[in-house]
């Protein structure tokens, strides 16, 4: 995941934003604690909405109480009184997600290569502890990343084979929540709901990604699929993001459709917000940033 997960403020009444803002702040603080202070960096807007999803469908509601914030003692935040398995959960996700992108990166030919290969050392100890703590979610991160070169390296495959990879892995992480005895219904829309969310979180990348990659010379299927260059037109570009506009919406509508039949029983209308209003407008805004300007 890569931040762009994230609800649309605005539409958040001010004690929804401030709970928000609590499981935000108390994801950071747990990756600090658990993996050490510079993991704080790691803290996505992407780890706070599975938080809230955990805590919504296990029926928590931790409650809040305001601290001084971890990174700036000088501040007072709010954090959860409680929820410190579903918090931990999801700090080890964003560790574990966080190593998979340097791994992609270090592959790649970008600027972050030399950066990846610098940090993915020093990141090994906090990976194997979260691997741990957690082994049948880095199975499914390490799956993905392993069906994702696979995928890639592939010279005539199709943008489903190279989405499948990010929403198999989201698919599993959610449908184990339902590993308690959910209802089989209940399972099969957590999957679906998870399955969505990861197509559309890596057509997204793809599409927020297609002028750095045909720079760059790294893979996205939408710069091969439309022969994209640095020397393209603005048509050929403007029809290539609209291609990718159309199946972002397409894979809104199935998440959309899935995702409102979840049993959500806490924090259900910020948890929709993200969904419903937060991924369109995120979608709006960096598909055709370039041709606002």
């Amino acid at each position: 995941m890569f931040g762009y997960i994230r609800p649309l403020k605005p539409e958040l009444l001010v004690r929804e934003y401030e709970s928000y803002r609590a499981v935000y702040c108390s994801v950071c603080k747990v990756l600090g604690k658990r993996y050490g202070i510079f993991w704080r960096l790691a803290l996505s807007y992407d780890s706070t909405f599975y938080a809230m999803l955990l805590f919504s469908l296990h029926g928590v509601c931790p409650g809040l109480e305001q601290k001084h914030c971890v990174a700036n003692p000088l501040k007072k935040c709010v954090f959860c009184k409680s929820g410190l398995p579903q918090l931990q959960q999801a700090a080890a996700l964003s560790v574990l997600l966080t190593v998979s992108k340097l791994q992609d990166d270090r592959m790649d030919h970008g600027k972050g290569k030399v950066l990846a290969s610098f940090l993915i050392p020093l990141v090994g100890r906090s990976y194997r502890k979260a691997a741990s703590d957690y082994p049948w979610m880095e199975v499914e991160v390490r799956r993905c990343v392993e069906q994702q070169v696979k995928a890639e390296s592939q010279s005539d495959a199709d943008l489903d084979t190279c989405a499948a990879p990010s929403a198999e892995m989201l698919a599993r992480i959610l449908e184990h929540e339902s590993s308690g005895g959910s209802p089989i219904s209940q399972t099969r829309v957590l999957r679906e709901s998870g399955y969505y969310l990861g197509r559309w979180v890596y057509l997204m990348d793809a599409a927020d990604d297609m002028e750095r990659d045909t720079k760059s010379g790294d893979f996205n299927w939408f710069v091969k699929h439309f022969g994209l260059t640095q020397q393209s037109t603005d048509e050929e570009w403007s029809t290539a993001r609209e291609q990718a506009n159309g199946s972002l919406n397409l894979t809104m509508s199935r998440l959309c459709a899935a995702f409102n039949l979840l049993d959500l029983q806490s924090y259900s209308t910020i948890l929709h917000n993200v969904i419903e209003k937060g991924l369109p407008d995120r979608q709006k805004q960096l598909l055709f940033k370039k041709e606002k300007k």
